[in-house]
């Protein structure tokens, strides 16, 4: 799950490579998965349901769980190395802290506190020294990427609060798709974004459905561990994802990094470690982020 999570990182860099914009690539990212996930929950006999009572539920996960968090990450994509992006995804937990103890999911901890500091730590290890990036104008897009995981742990602590209202996980998912979907081709065509998949396929499509395909396939590994091992074992996922986003990038994308970005990583397991939950008393996993993104929420 985490070389496959990671993944999708580097491949989310050659998908921007030639241009192409995130509402086009964000509408066609989500038919893959409605295609995918269509075959994956009728295997599994679980219908589509489309009943207005969920439709507050799959419209927050559209919208925070993709749509939104997607423009984001996109946009940063463009202009910040893989790696970069990797660490900046992994600070989900991070944003996840102060947002469910507003909403009252979750009471205070010093321990948890104290993660929430080093991942701030690992993001001014990333901006702060003039060393660490390899352009110092690029630091302009670190908020602009951290905006993606602000809104990941947004659309996680809306799930956990208001549940999935009897829905599986890969239910709600599928649904928050179609929806998706709805939001974005408008949007794409409106704005000239729009994708003609007859124009041409080459490397930034094919790594686009590649993303998808691999995202969808993890999810679905995703939540059958959590059903058989517990949410607290399957979230050390994070750890690989970022730290396979780390290495898939140096491998695809060439890139190397100062010892800054190595040190930020470092620093942000740290957090990861202090912020997770400890106790094993979820037995189905909260619906993720259907974007770029790791399972912290």
């Amino acid at each position: 799950m985490g070389a496959g999570w990671g993944l999708s990182v580097p491949l989310s860099k050659i998908a921007v490579s030639t241009g192409h914009q995130p509402f086009g690539l964000i509408f066609w990212q989500l038919v893959v998965m409605v295609l995918f996930l269509g075959v994956i929950c009728a295997l599994r006999g679980k219908r589509l349901e489309l009943g207005r009572q969920y439709w507050r539920l799959y419209i927050a996960v559209a919208l925070c769980g993709a749509v939104l968090p997607d423009i984001f990450f996109y946009m940063a994509a463009a202009k910040l190395p893989g790696g970069i992006m990797a660490i900046v995804v992994s600070s989900v937990p991070m944003f996840s802290l102060p947002i469910a103890l507003a909403l009252g999911n979750e009471d205070f901890a010093w321990r948890r506190f104290f993660g929430l500091c080093f991942g701030l730590m690992g993001i001014l290890m990333i901006v702060g020294p003039e060393a660490s990036l390899p352009d110092a104008a690029m630091a302009a897009f670190v908020p602009i990427a951290m905006l993606a995981p602000l809104l990941y742990a947004t659309e996680g602590n809306l799930v956990a609060k208001w549940g999935t209202q009897g829905l599986d996980s890969m239910q709600v998912i599928l649904a928050a798709s179609l929806f998706g979907m709805v939001l974005t081709a408008p949007a794409a065509l409106i704005t000239g974004q729009w994708i003609d998949p007859l124009a041409g396929f080459g490397a930034a499509e094919a790594a686009l459905v590649a993303s998808a395909i691999i995202h969808a396939l993890v999810y679905a590994t995703y939540v059958w561990l959590v059903g058989r091992a517990g949410s607290v074992f399957t979230a050390q996922t994070s750890y690989l994802v970022t730290g396979c986003g780390v290495l898939w990038s140096m491998l695809l994308l060439s890139e190397r990094y100062s010892l800054w970005i190595w040190g930020a990583l470092l620093v942000m397991f740290m957090g990861m470690a202090l912020v997770q939950p400890r106790r094993v008393d979820e037995t189905l996993a909260p619906a993720a982020p259907l974007g770029n993104s790791d399972p912290n929420t």
